[in-house]
């Protein structure tokens, strides 16, 4: 849920970035960060099941064969971690998703220099433009 709602963001944010750097096959671009935010995303859940499964004392080896699907008896609260460990791992694939894209953004379609500033450039003026989208005009 949580990363699909930042992946509906993700995709505003370089849609805006595109409009506002006026470059060309704007959805393209779009589709394709899209795309690689929810490759990202389920590989890190992936690295996530492996890493629950991990502490529990179970084999992660060249056998291992465990889907996103087959959640069975996987409990993170309880042993090492505690809450902290949930909620990492509910947060972390999105994150990383944003990341890629940031990079997909900055390097690709800015031709940017890699630093903080310039990867998560334009999210204020995202969530001012969402923001402003509720205003309604009292004429």
């Amino acid at each position: 849920m949580i990363g699909g709602i930042v992946m509906v963001l993700t995709a505003i944010w370089v849609y805006q970035t595109m409009m506002k750097a006026k470059k060309n096959n704007v959805l393209l671009w779009v589709a394709g960060c899209a795309i690689v935010f929810l490759v990202v995303q389920v590989m890190f859940y992936n690295v996530n099941i492996a890493i629950v499964d991990g502490m529990e004392g179970k084999d992660v080896g060249g056998e291992y064969d465990r889907d996103l699907t087959s959640v069975g008896d996987r409990k993170t609260q309880e042993g090492a971690g505690g809450w902290f460990m949930p909620v990492l791992f509910e947060l972390l694939p999105p994150a990383a998703g944003v990341l890629s894209v940031a990079l997909i953004r900055t390097v690709l379609i800015l031709k940017e220099a890699v630093t903080p500033a310039n990867l998560f450039s334009g999210i204020k003026d995202l969530f001012i433009s969402i923001k402003d989208s509720f205003k309604t005009s009292s004429h």
